[in-house]
């Protein structure tokens, strides 16, 4: 078996950073009316810039296609160039299409020879589930080499207009044109931008950074639905998929908008992070003293002491100096945080050879949890 090694690391963030106060001019507003829950949601998540893909008139800059592939642009120059790829393995919870793949499409995009390709689905975890596939690929000796990627375009889910057919329907049977919070909570949650590894199996460059480890573990056979798109969650927990309701209610109901049970969320987000992060470092016989930086993938600041105060009471107490993360100023891309989060990590200058990296990753769609210990050499 080889050793891997994350020897490039880029990123690409559509437009200008925006701040909270900018958020409604770019969304827009449900019905004409600012969000009461804005406020609330942005004084719990701590975010005070992000980036969208979009104009002020709500018109796409950027596919997610194209934000991918200008990541991996950014990896190559004469040494390594597009065409020596050999496999490019995509995660994202927000592609363009239902099909293709994203993966393929942004094989098409870069036009680069001829690779292997993979598509991780689902939502946080994708953008580590597609790192995992490249790890073995190269640990493997399928290839040599991989180019790993989490993206995400959230912002063109989140415009206004996509919600206004469901007000026009709350007035016409008189109830009170409000959309729900499930669904309004994550408007203010999710914003845009790209990131991608570079995977080899010798290490290069300046920092490369060794690959000893990435664990997965699902709660689906304990836990119900927490986050959700394109469908509508029954009284007994199962989700209702668009495909069985007839299309008038797809905008009626605003099936395709992306919603969380928050209060599930709140109840298992951290206990289940905790568990299984135990679970991950009791398997490779590694303790708190054995890491250097952590850099945990939250949703929103609210979340970071609690899950500090757990990792403690279950003798994980992982020191706040050790802790990095940047969601204040890029906000929550989702299967993108964590390459996005060790790119500004890495480009930091504090990193010394011999430390290690913790990458937690949370996904509160049914709880799943990914981990990846990594040596800086």
């Amino acid at each position: 078996m080889n050793e891997v090694y994350i020897n490039r690391i880029s990123k690409f963030l559509p437009n200008d950073p925006i701040s909270n106060d900018e958020m409604e001019d770019y969304l827009g507003k449900i019905n004409d009316r600012e969000s009461k829950a804005r406020r609330i949601v942005l004084r719990n998540n701590g975010i005070e810039t992000r980036y969208y893909a979009l104009t002020k008139e709500g018109k796409p800059t950027h596919t997610n296609v194209e934000l991918t592939a200008n990541a991996i642009r950014n990896l190559l120059d004469d040494e390594f160039s597009g065409d020596q790829i050999e496999l490019i393995s995509c995660g994202t919870s927000s592609p363009d299409y239902l099909m293709p793949s994203h993966a393929v499409m942004v094989h098409g995009e870069l036009k680069n020879g001829q690779s292997e390709v993979n598509s991780a689905s689902g939502n946080c975890c994708a953008g580590m589930n597609a790192l995992k596939f490249g790890y073995l690929s190269v640990k493997s000796g399928n290839t040599t080499n991989a180019v790993c990627t989490g993206s995400e375009r959230m912002s063109s889910w989140m415009l206004a207009d996509h919600f206004n057919k469901e007000v026009e329907n709350l007035k016409e049977l008189e109830e009170q044109p409000i959309i729900a919070f499930n669904k309004d909570f994550l408007r203010w949650m999710l914003s845009d931008g790209a990131g991608a590894f570079l995977l080899q199996n010798k290490p290069k460059g300046e920092l490369p950074l060794k690959i000893e480890w990435i664990e997965g573990y699902s709660y689906a056979h304990e836990l119900e639905v927490c986050m959700y798109a394109g469908s509508e969650k029954q009284e007994d927990g199962s989700l209702k998929s668009f495909s069985d309701y007839p299309a008038e209610e797809w905008l009626n109901q605003s099936i395709f908008a992306v919603k969380q049970d928050t209060k599930l969320l709140d109840k298992y987000i951290l206990d289940k992070g905790v568990e299984s992060t135990k679970h991950a470092l009791a398997k490779h016989h590694i303790t708190p003293n054995d890491i250097d930086y952590i850099l945990p993938h939250v949703s929103s600041h609210y979340f970071v002491d609690g899950l500090y105060e757990r990792l403690v009471n279950a003798g994980l107490e992982f020191t706040r100096e050790k802790w990095f993360l940047n969601l204040k100023t890029i906000g929550n891309v989702g299967a993108g945080s964590v390459y996005l989060m060790l790119e500004e990590l890495v480009n930091s200058g504090k990193l010394k050879k011999g430390q290690h990296i913790y990458l937690c990753v949370p996904e509160s769609a049914r709880f799943t949890y990914s981990y990846a210990y990594l040596t800086v050499c």
